[in-house]
């Protein structure tokens, strides 16, 4: 185990503790590595390749020869590891599935959990190392009842706790979050200060996979199957208000790109893949009061048992700020948030995640659809 001193990761251990860096080829993972270094760990340098379009380019979570430049910089061993088969099984197969059933996926969830982490931990096990270690900004911390949770970064505009709600307590007990004091100006300057070529290059936004266009083009070029076809627009009493393209194309809460004229702001409330239809409301009708999440995976507590209700902030999206809610277990597989005022617009297939008053991660789960 490691104690976080100020900015510097001390060891607690005799002797050199050998860490896995996942290397993506950009500033925060080439930062990550760069401290770690600097304060005595063995570093080996690793990029996942997860993702290779038709015209040979990789993604921009595998940038392989940015990575292969800065491990060179830093001069620790560098492998790139072939991940494609696993990055097709967990992520972009699902990931297209979701949208054909009307779902909005999170794919970057998934990644973290089943690929990232996984293959760099099996890495490390073939190597003997300790640790992997990412440069996501985020902090892990071991609670008073022996469980390990991720908590809030310093940089609160630049957490990714969200992301990281499925990682598993294994997976946690076994990784090192170097920036989880840092701010992006910081990391930049740090790079800077280190002469790392990738110090001034921009983050990536988008869908690490969907190089160009966007994510329904994507869709229609990877499915083997046929997309559902154009079907119509209906308001909550069934009633058709027009034409959409495929429900592909939309996600509930959308307001743009829908093409109706209807004298007043119209949102996508649901889409009801059973009937090939996208259910149209006004802005009132997109906010719930209720959600109910399945594949839950807990941090901070072990469970919460039948009866049990546990105060939390819930986040239904990344870009959400977390809101206040009550956790209930409705069964075995599902747990309910009650928000104490209604939510906007919280989409089926994406992540709802749990925070504790001290933004510590309780759990989260995948909302699903309501009824």
């Amino acid at each position: 185990m490691v104690e976080y001193v100020g900015h510097i990761y001390r060891k607690q251990v005799k002797g050199i503790s050998r860490v896995v860096v996942g290397l993506s080829g950009g500033v925060d993972s080439a930062v990550a590595a760069y401290l770690l270094k600097q304060n005595g760990y063995q570093v080996i340098g690793v990029t996942l390749r997860t993702w290779e379009a038709e015209s040979g380019a990789y993604s921009r979570c595998c940038e392989i020869s940015d990575a292969r430049r800065v491990a060179a910089q830093l001069e620790i061993p560098f492998y790139n590891i072939n991940s494609l088969p696993e990055f097709k099984a967990h992520v972009t197969e699902p990931f297209i599935q979701a949208y054909i059933k009307g779902l909005t996926p999170n794919p970057c969830v998934a990644c973290n959990r089943y690929i990232k982490w996984e293959r760099l931990l099996a890495f490390a096990d073939e190597i003997n190392a300790e640790y992997v270690a990412t440069g996501h900004y985020a902090r892990i911390e071991k609670t008073e009842n022996g469980r390990y949770t991720v908590k809030q970064a310093a940089a609160a505009a630049k957490d990714q706790t969200y992301m990281l709600y499925q990682l598993t307590q294994e997976q946690l007990a076994r990784t090192l979050m170097p920036l989880a004091e840092y701010t992006k100006d910081e990391v930049r300057r740090i790079a800077t200060d280190a002469g790392l070529e990738v110090a001034g290059k921009k983050d990536s936004q988008e869908i690490c996979f969907v190089l160009d266009g966007g994510y329904a083009e994507y869709i229609d070029a990877h499915y083997d199957g046929k997309l559902p076809p154009p079907g119509n627009f209906v308001d909550g009493e069934g009633r058709v208000l027009g034409r959409h393209k495929g429900i592909v194309h939309y996600t509930v809460g959308q307001r743009k790109g829908l093409g109706l004229a209807l004298g007043y702001p119209a949102y996508v409330k649901r889409i009801d893949a059973e009937n090939n239809t996208v259910v149209i409301g006004n802005l009132e009708s997109v906010f719930e009061s209720r959600i109910l999440c399945r594949e839950v995976n807990f941090m901070a507590i072990e469970d919460i048992k039948p009866g049990e209700k546990v105060r939390a902030f819930v986040k239904i999206r990344y870009h959400h700020a977390a809101a206040p809610a009550v956790l209930e277990r409705v069964d075995d597989n599902t747990i309910s948030a009650i928000f104490d005022e209604p939510v906007k617009a919280p989409a089926p297939g994406q992540s709802a995640v749990f925070y504790d008053s001290d933004n510590s991660v309780i759990g989260g789960g995948i909302i699903q659809q309501n009824q």
